[in-house]
Parts: C-alpha cells; structure tokens; sequence
C-alpha cells in the first residue's frame, strides 16, 4: 500500500491526539456549570471533525434555538484551552513509531486540522511532533471546513501531489468524507464515536489504532 502514495495526510486531534476526550470532558463541564444538563450527546458527536462555524450550527440544531450556546462556549473554550495549550496532550497509541517509520521511507507528511492553525502548533509543539510534518493547514485557512473536501484539495495542493497519491488518516467521520470526496484514499481510526452506516459504505479501512496501521504499511510494502 505505501509503494502508491507520495504522501501521508493526518488529522490531528482525536487522531495524533487525545484531545477530543478533553473536548468532551469539558464541554459536558462547562454546560452543567451554566445549568444545561446534555442528556443527548448526539449533536456533539456530530460535530466532531467539523469547523466551529459548523459545530456552532450542529449544536443549535440539536439543542434548540434556547440552547445557551455563547455563554457554555466561553466557558468551555477557557476549560479546554487551559487543558489544551498550557501542557502537552497525551498522544495516541503509535504515533510517534508511525512518525518515525514514514519519515524513515521519505515519505511527505502534513496535517490538516479544523483547529486554529496557531492553536494546532501549540499543540503539536508541546507534544514536540511539530518537525515531522512539511505544513500544518488550520481551519481558520479555509473557506468550507469538513466533511467539504476543500482541505483536502488544497492540502495535496501544496504538497505538490496528486490527490490520488495521499493517504489520509482521519479519526472522525466528517474528515473521512472530507478526504474521500477530495479523491485521496481513506483509514479511519475511529476514537470516541464509530463510524455511521453511511461512511461505513464508503469501503475505506477502518483499523483500531495507529499501532495496526503501521503494521499494514510495512506490511504492504
């Protein structure tokens, strides 16, 4: 499998980091300190992957035009910023052998996030995987964040590679359609929600960590 691709496009939180775990704890924190009890998660998961233009409207959608959305925000953003940016996030099971093995193959790697750009070198600096990746494109880079395969598109783009010619690995659903919709081939290493029947239909793989993704690129080339 490694022999197609001249590049390899990651995500990064939930994915090189456990940081959806924190986006979750927090969130659920902030709420009940503003008094809204989410009994429903489902509208949070749905916003997974997603730009905070488009979280912002999944909310409001799923939680009613009542839903104290700044309020909750403010108080939510100060939780997991503090959580976030002033230590290092703990990373996912692999990622720095899979860093190591990739990087070892020549093999090009970016990140492509829907976190702000300056917020992701943050992240990625205090985890001090930074220097692995050629670039890192912020959600704040773009127009039309995922599932909208724009990122993608413009990721390949500067990377001077075909979208055909990537990989990109993506935790989230939103970003394996994002990806999947900009022609590159998909894994999926699902982390607090598993994939939908829909992206499930999509036939790319789904594989259970990093640790087994690794394993099937070496195994493949």
């Amino acid at each position: 499998m490694l022999n197609r691709f001249e590049a390899v496009i990651f995500d990064m939180d939930g994915l090189l980091l456990d940081s959806e775990s924190i986006a979750l704890a927090t969130f659920i924190e902030a709420c009940r300190e503003y008094g809204f009890e989410p009994s429903n998660m489902e509208p949070y998961y749905r916003c997974i992957g997603t730009n905070w233009a488009t979280t912002r409207e999944i909310l409001i959608d799923g939680y009613g035009q009542d839903f104290p959305l700044d309020a909750i925000s403010e108080i939510w953003g100060e939780k997991y910023h503090r959580e976030t940016l002033t230590k290092p996030v703990p990373m996912k099971e692999g990622v720095l052998k899979l860093l190591q093995y990739l990087e070892g193959k020549g093999v090009k790697k970016a990140i492509v996030t829907s976190t702000r750009k300056e917020n992701a070198m943050i992240k990625l600096t205090n985890a001090e995987i930074l220097d692995f990746f050629t670039f890192v494109l912020g959600g704040d880079e773009i127009t039309n964040g995922k599932p909208h395969p724009e990122m993608y598109l413009m990721a390949a783009e500067k990377l001077v590679v075909a979208p055909a010619a990537c990989l990109a690995i993506e935790d989230s659903d939103n970003g394996v359609l994002a990806a999947f919709n900009a022609g590159l081939v998909v894994i999926q290493v699902p982390d607090l929600k598993q994939p939908s029947d829909e992206v499930r239909a999509l036939g790319h793989i789904i594989a259970a960590s990093l640790v087994e993704v690794e394993g099937m690129l070496k195994e493949s080339v």
